[in-house]
């Protein structure tokens, strides 16, 4: 592997944008950051504000085909501050380390991105095709602003990307092991059963939902919604939080509460696992109201030229075989995927996102640059 300097393009820019504290939705002017280097090499940029969000769409050349950038400066809440090593939005390198809320996820891969660019553009100017970037600050939010709204723009004047790297954190324990060529979809709902409330001592002047309910959703638990396929594990479904009553011990509640969430396969559509969870709720005869909310179908990028790609400049870069996986939660590859791109993850290892002192390998990132370089390279040779 490189050896990483001190004075490294890739670990600078990292660290500037992660002293940017950039918390969903407030990019904090990351993006006016990486819009003046992008300019820079001859990007054309283009601001883009949907109600409080800040998007970029950066774009060098007009020719196909294009590959794109995407990924986001906004970052989770870092939680309580004195349980960091070092201030979370204070990068700090440590025994090879870079800390700091941001650094895997995914400020350290944006940073590879552009210095990447400005590196494989300085070699080959008249490179082939167009290179973009599609950076939001709405992804560890509600995603209804960002991506999906930038998206609806470029298919609104027939602006196509034909093969997209989303600079999420697949990578499992090394750099570059884990490829994510897909997403399962996510179906989420609301869900309230109702009863009658009463006092416990006279249950039949009441009803109570949560014994009403418990028959249904232990079915709903239990039941083999799939099998997966070759590329997706089957179809999971999880409630993830239940509330009712009044907070006393005394008191049948008239109503019980649910979140759940379903993980889907491509086996089924989000409208097959609404009816069918909807026919086992009025077999049980229940009361109810549920509202559903999807948060992307699946997708998948099967081989082909941006998976050959990335593969061989991770084996150029790393020495290892990288591995195709569908694993793992959603990502804005869900909106991107839909337009007809070829999709791929690909960053820093996954092991810090979310949490106290998040970090990211120095060398990792060094070595990340390199691969995205490679994958420029073999996809968008220079011209002639």
């Amino acid at each position: 592997m490189p050896t990483l300097p001190p004075d490294s393009d890739t670990l600078t820019l990292a660290r500037a944008l992660i002293a940017r504290p950039s918390v969903t939705p407030d990019d904090q002017g990351c993006q006016q950051l990486l819009a003046e280097r992008l300019a820079a090499i001859g990007f054309h940029i283009e601001h883009l504000r949907f109600g409080e969000v800040d998007n970029l769409w950066a774009r060098r050349g007009t020719q196909s085909p294009l590959l794109c950038f995407a990924g986001h400066t906004d970052v989770v809440p870092p939680g309580p501050l004195e349980q960091w090593d070092s201030p979370p939005f204070e990068p700090q390198v440590r025994d090879g380390r870079l800390y700091g809320r941001g650094a895997a996820d995914m400020k350290g891969s944006i940073a590879a991105f552009v210095v990447a660019c400005e590196q494989f553009v300085a070699a080959h100017p008249t490179h082939q095709g167009s290179i973009a970037f599609l950076i939001t600050s709405d992804e560890e939010g509600p995603s209804v602003n960002g991506t999906v709204k930038v998206v609806e723009v470029l298919e609104a004047r027939s602006e196509k990307i034909d093969w997209c790297l989303v600079g999420e954190p697949s990578s499992s324990h090394r750099l570059g092991d884990i490829i994510k060529n897909g997403r399962r979809g996510s179906l989420n709902a609301r869900l309230s059963i109702f009863g009658r409330q009463g006092h416990v001592a006279y249950p039949q002047l009441a009803e109570n939902p949560i014994h009403h309910a418990a028959p249904a959703l232990a079915e709903l638990a239990a039941i083999n919604w799939d099998n997966g396929n070759a590329f997706f594990p089957p179809t999971t479904f999880q409630i993830s939080n239940i509330h009712a009553g009044t907070g006393a011990n005394n008191v049948i509640p008239g109503q019980v509460d649910l979140l759940i969430n379903f993980r889907f396969s491509t086996e089924l559509t989000h409208q097959q696992i609404q009816e069918k969870t909807e026919a086992l709720l009025n077999r049980y005869g229940l009361k109810y109201r549920i509202e559903w909310s999807l948060s992307g179908n699946p997708f998948l990028t099967p081989s082909g030229e941006l998976v050959a790609a990335s593969i061989a400049a991770i084996r150029t870069g790393t020495g290892q075989q990288a591995e195709l996986s569908t694993a793992g939660g959603t990502s804005d590859g869900r909106f991107i995927a839909p337009t007809g791109a070829q999709v791929l993850e690909l960053g820093p290892v996954n092991a810090s996102i979310h949490q106290i002192n998040e970090q990211v390998g120095v060398q990792e990132l060094e070595t990340l640059t390199a691969i995205y370089q490679g994958i420029l390279t073999r996809l968008l040779p220079p011209a002639g």
